[in-house]
C-alpha cells in the first residue's frame, strides 16, 4: 500500500541529463536526500534484531527495502517513509501484496505522531539525524528508536567516549542512550566515507524523574552545561550554597574537578536530587 504526500522543496527528476560536473540528476537526488543504502546482509539483520519486534514500527528513510522487509519479519506492521519518489515507488511495486508493509511516499519529519505505542527503526540519512532524534524524542508513545548513524555521532550521544552530551543528559531521565552495535562503511553502496553505528534510544517506562519536575530539571542541566566554574562543581557553587554542593559531591563521589561532560547521567540525577 502506498501514499503520498507533499515532498517539501525537494526537487526529483529522473532524467539522465549530465550537468558540467558530470553527474546525472539522480546523482545530485542521492547526495540531496543524503542517500547510501544498506547492502550488506549481516548488517541487515544487524539492525532488524537491534530493533526489536513490536506491534506498530515506522521506518524513515525506507529506500529500496532491504531493511524494510527484515524489518516486517518481526514486526505486525511497518509504515515505510520514503521522500524520493523512485524509490517509494519500487519498493510500494515490491510490497503491494504484504500487508504488513505500508509505504509512504513523503517525508517521516512530517509524520503524524502515533497514539498508540510504536517504534522507530531506519538507516536514516546523516544529514537529518538530529533532527530525526528530535522527532523521536519528542514523541508520548514512543517505545524505542533504532538509529543507523554515524559513528561519531552515535558515541557522542551514548557516551561510548566516556563523556556525555547535553542532550543525552538532558532526556536521561526519560530516555536510555545505547551504542548497539557498529556498521563499516562497506556495508552501504555507495560507500560513504566514514563508519556507522547503530544507536538506541529506549523509553523508560517510568521516568527518573516525578512528574512536575522536567522544568526544574532542565534548568540545572542548562546551567551545569554554561561552564561558567570551569567544572560542574564549581559552576554549581556560583547557584547552590557552596557547602550543600561540597556534601552532594562527596555523597555521590564525583570529582571536584570533573569536566561536565565527564558526569555520568546518573550522577547529574543524584545531584540534582540533593540540591533540590
Amino acid at each position: 500500500m502506498a501514499h503520498s504526500f507533499a515532498h517539501g522543496n525537494h526537487s526529483h527528476t529522473q532524467r539522465k541529463v549530465r550537468n558540467g560536473g558530470g553527474r546525472s540528476d539522480r546523482d545530485r537526488t542521492r547526495r540531496a536526500l543524503s542517500q547510501n543504502f544498506l547492502v550488506d546482509p549481516h548488517a541487515v539483520r544487524q539492525m532488524a534484531g537491534a530493533a526489536g519486534s513490536h506491534e506498530l514500527l515506522l521506518e524513515p528513510g525506507a529506500g529500496e527495502g532491504a531493511l524494510t522487509l527484515a524489518l516486517a519479519d518481526n514486526c505486525a506492521r511497518v509504515v515505510a517513509y520514503e521522500i524520493d519518489p523512485l524509490h517509494a515507488g519500487k519498493l510500494a511495486a515490491r510490497t503491494r501484496d504484504d500487508d504488513r508493509i505500508e509505504v509512504v511516499r513523503g517525508d517521516f519529519l512530517t509524520a503524524r505522531v502515533p497514539r498508540e505505542p510504536f517504534a522507530v527503526a531506519g538507516n536514516i540519512p546523516y544529514s537529518i539525524t538530529s533532527r530525526i532524534v528530535d522527532w523521536c524524542l519528542r514523541a508520548p508513545a514512543l517505545t524505542s528508536a533504532t538509529l543507523l548513524t554515524q559513528l561519531e555521532y552515535a558515541r557522542k550521544r551514548s557516551g561510548d567516549y566516556g563523556r556525555w552530551s547535553k542532550l543525552t543528559v538532558l532526556t536521561w531521565p526519560g530516555h536510555s542512550w545505547e551504542l548497539a552495535g557498529r556498521v563499516g562503511r562497506a556495508s552501504f553502496r555507495p560507500v560513504p566515507a566514514v563508519d556507522s553505528a547503530i544507536l538506541r534510544i529506549e523509553s523508560r517506562p517510568v521516568p527518573l524523574l516525578p512528574g512536575g519536575r522536567d522544568a526544574a530539571w532542565r534548568e540545572f542541566v542548562e546551567y551545569g552545561f554554561t561552564g561558567l566554574g570551569g567544572s560542574l562543581h564549581a559552576s554549581l557553587r556560583m547557584r547552590y550554597a557552596p557547602h550543600r554542593v561540597d556534601a552532594a559531591f562527596a555523597e555521590t563521589r564525583v570529582d571536584r574537578d570533573a569536566v561536565v561532560a565527564f558526569v555520568h547521567p546518573d550522577r547529574w540525577l543524584t545531584l540534582f536530587d540533593l540540591l533540590h
